[in-house]
């Protein structure tokens, strides 16, 4: 579960991210050397020792320091004293009873009590060994020179230490803005992008994740642009579009309730024609209009989606025009009224343009696609145009979309028709003269 936004300003720097991530690392490195050291700490052979017994070795050097002492109790501290030097020792010798007899340290720890046995015993200057002698008193010692490694050298590993950690500092202040420098011209991008500002990118650096996820936002990018672009030049054609038939509607309008005008009976039955003509292609263009935009936009489009058979779909279409089609089974998974819109969107096309010869339609399948062919002996398409007339509200240069009541979506819903089935939809042209669309509908996603 992701906690709240005030509960992480609990716990993370409230700074930039940046600085969160460069002591983030700070933290890791400073933990990885502290816990380098107390290992080396640990693993140190005197603090070893201490946790194991005593070895062979100690007990014996605690038996030649015991036989060197002088048998008179003054001398005793002097020789302990000079045996202390020599062998870089603490020493100190007591009673059994624990009161000191002679000691180089006063800090070296005394016996609680009779000792029997030989002991460790661990203190903040190092590991001391206790070993109690044949006549009952008690030999306490520990290294002298690790004193004087501490004592001389703390400062200078105190100050190794800071350096390390400035050292470390610096080396990782350069990575950590590397990464998030990066996220920073992202974040810089997507504000860009939902200021308005459609054109805006980022640059793509490197090949790890912030790479690409620069590259995916590049891509929505684009895609928003164009989809934005296409939207916009929808809606200013669509304007223009539909002020055409509303302005004769308005035109008819006044004329029929003009006292003046007075329009005979026959000239009423013409504007009344004409105005119901106005109001079909007032309503076409707005169902044209809708499913465009639900194509792009439809969460349902998917459960209307069955299995059919493009041939016998196509086939029920074409019959209505008159127009025989050929080719075999093509099963399909597909939207079946968006697909016969686009069949009858198709047909009316060629036969507008086919200049009464015969239309030929085919059905094929080629490996995972459906393919439809529409083709016709009119006039052709320029080459130059092939593209474009797929576009919505595109008026070709040649008559392919003349004033015969066509307003540039039959073929703009084609493509998309054909696109929503993962398909694609392209103009070519034919050799003897004409038109050939060739629509692509992918297969693989049938239900069965």
């Amino acid at each position: 579960m992701c906690s709240s936004p005030h509960r992480r300003r609990r716990y993370f720097v409230r700074g930039r991210l940046w600085a969160q991530v460069w002591l983030a690392i700070i933290g890791i490195l400073v933990t990885v050397v502290f816990a380098a050291a107390w290992g080396v700490k640990a693993m140190h052979p005197e603090w070893r020792s201490a946790n194991k017994e005593i070895p062979p070795a100690v007990l014996g050097a605690a038996e030649v320091i015991a036989d060197s002492l002088p048998d008179d109790p003054a001398a005793v501290p002097a020789a302990l004293g000079s045996t202390a030097r020599k062998l870089e020792l603490r020493l100190a010798l007591y009673e059994g009873d624990g009161s000191v007899v002679a000691t180089t340290d006063a800090a070296l720890p005394r016996p609680d009590g009779p000792l029997t046995a030989p002991a460790w015993q661990k203190t903040d200057r190092g590991p001391v060994v206790l070993v109690p002698l044949d006549d009952g008193r008690v030999l306490a010692g520990g290294p002298e020179w690790q004193n004087r490694w501490v004592s001389k050298n703390q400062g200078r590993h105190l100050t190794l230490l800071a350096g390390l950690l400035v050292l470390l500092g610096a080396l990782s202040w350069p990575l950590s803005r590397r990464v998030t420098r990066r996220l920073e011209r992202l974040q810089a991008g997507v504000d860009s992008l939902g200021s308005g500002e459609l054109s805006a990118r980022v640059c793509v650096e490197g090949h790890d994740e912030v790479a690409r996820l620069a590259r995916s936002f590049n891509r929505a990018a684009e895609r928003i642009e164009a989809l934005v672009g296409a939207q916009r030049r929808m809606l200013a054609s669509a304007s223009h579009e539909l002020r055409s038939p509303l302005a004769r509607l308005r035109v008819a309008l006044e004329l029929l309730t003009d006292p003046e005008a007075g329009p005979t009976a026959e000239r009423r039955r013409e504007l009344l024609k004409q105005a119901a003509a106005d109001v079909v292609e007032l309503d076409g263009l707005i169902e044209d209009l809708l499913l465009v935009g639900r194509l792009g936009a439809d969460e349902d489009a998917a459960r209307r989606r069955i299995d059919l058979d493009l041939l016998v779909l196509v086939a029920e279409e074409a019959a209505r025009y008159g127009v025989e089609v050929g080719g075999a089974s093509a099963p399909l998974w597909g939207d079946e009224r968006a697909l016969r819109r686009l069949v009858r969107n198709l047909l009316e096309n060629a036969e507008k343009h086919a200049g009464g010869e015969q239309i030929e339609v085919t059905v094929t399948v080629e490996g995972g696609h459906a393919l439809l062919t529409v083709a016709d002996r009119g006039p052709g398409i320029p080459a130059a145009e092939r593209e474009s007339v797929f576009e919505p509200f595109h008026r070709a240069a040649s008559h392919r979309e003349g004033t015969d009541g066509g307003v540039g979506l039959g073929l703009a819903l084609v493509r998309e028709i054909a696109r929503a089935h993962g398909g694609t939809a392209v103009a070519e042209g034919r050799d003897g003269g004409g038109c050939r669309f060739v629509i692509t509908l992918m297969r693989q996603e049938t239900s069965g």
